[in-house]
C-alpha cells in the first residue's frame, strides 16, 4: 500500500508568481524544512526544525516569529509550526527548483546522482523561475528527479506518493524500486553499486531476524542490503496476476 501526499498551494491566480526578492535563502531553507518535516500539514516542533537545519533551537524560535509576521507560517508556542498557503507555495517552488536542478545536472551535465544534492542546495536560491522552466522544457517536462522524488509543476501542483520501504516487503514479494534518499552521497554510491536505482525490479528472498539484513534478487543476481538502508528505500509492490 502507498499513501499519497498532495500539494496544490494555488490561491491567488497570476499573483502566485510572487516576488522572490523578499524571500531570503535562509527563509527558503526554513520553509522547505518545515514542509519536508510536516506530515500532511501537521505542526512541526521547533526542535525538529533545529535538528534538520543544524541550528540552535533559540535561533529557530526567533526566525519562526519573523516568518509568522511575514504570513509564511503559523507558529504557536509549545504546539508547533505549520506553513500558511503562502509559505507552502514558496516551499514547493524551492523543492521544484532543487529537483529540476538535480536532474539537469545528471542528464545534461553528466554529474553522478551522489554529487547533485549539495550543488542543487546552493543553486536553488540563485536561479530564476524562468531558467528553471527552460531547464524543465529541455528535460521534457520531467515528473521525477534522479532519486525518484516527484517534481512539482510550475504553479506548485504535485502528487507525492509515500511508498512502503524495502524493509517492509515480505520475502517472496516482487516490487519496483521507486525512491531513494538524496542527501547521503555515500549511501547513493553504495545503492548504485548494488544496482538499486529507481525503476529496478527486485524480489526479497530473505529477511534475517533481529533486524538483520535483507537478501534481494535483481535479475539473476542477489544482493545483501542492510536493514537501515532498506528502511530508507521506497518500493512499489508488483501486483500478482
Amino acid at each position: 500500500m502507498t499513501a499519497a501526499r498532495t500539494a496544490d498551494p494555488r490561491s491567488r491566480g497570476d499573483a502566485d508568481e510572487g516576488d522572490r526578492s523578499t524571500i531570503s535563502p535562509a527563509v527558503e531553507d526554513y520553509l522547505k524544512a518545515i514542509y519536508n518535516l510536516s506530515d500532511e500539514g501537521e505542526p512541526v516542533s521547533t526542535s525538529a526544525i533545529a535538528e534538520r537545519l543544524g541550528i540552535a533551537a533559540g535561533s529557530v524560535t526567533g526566525m519562526l516569529k519573523r516568518l509568522a509576521e511575514q504570513g509564511l507560517v503559523e507558529h504557536v508556542r509549545y504546539y508547533g509550526t505549520r506553513l500558511t498557503d503562502d509559505g507552502t507555495l514558496n516551499a514547493v517552488r524551492t523543492i521544484r527548483r532543487h529537483r529540476i536542478l538535480e536532474l539537469f545536472l545528471v542528464d545534461v551535465l553528466g554529474y553522478t546522482w551522489d554529487r547533485v544534492h549539495e550543488e542543487a542546495e546552493r543553486l536553488e536560491h540563485a536561479v530564476s523561475e524562468e531558467l528553471i522552466d527552460r531547464m524543465a522544457m529541455v528535460l521534457g517536462e520531467p515528473a521525477e528527479d534522479p532519486h525518484g522524488a516527484p517534481i512539482p509543476a510550475p504553479r506548485g501542483e504535485f502528487h507525492e506518493t509515500r511508498y512502503m520501504s524495502l524493509a517492509e516487503l515480505e520475502p517472496g514479494r516482487r516490487a519496483t524500486l521507486r525512491r531513494v534518499p538524496d542527501e547521503d552521497a555515500d549511501a547513493l554510491r553504495y545503492l548504485a553499486s548494488l544496482d538499486l536505482i529507481p525503476g529496478t525490479e527486485l524480489e526479497v528472498l530473505e529477511r534475517a531476524p533481529f533486524n538483520g539484513p535483507l537478501t534481494v534478487r535483481i535479475g539473476s543476481d542477489t544482493r545483501v542490503v542492510g536493514r537501515e538502508l532498506a528502511c530508507a528505500v521506497g518500493v512499489e509492490p508488483v501486483e500478482e496476476a
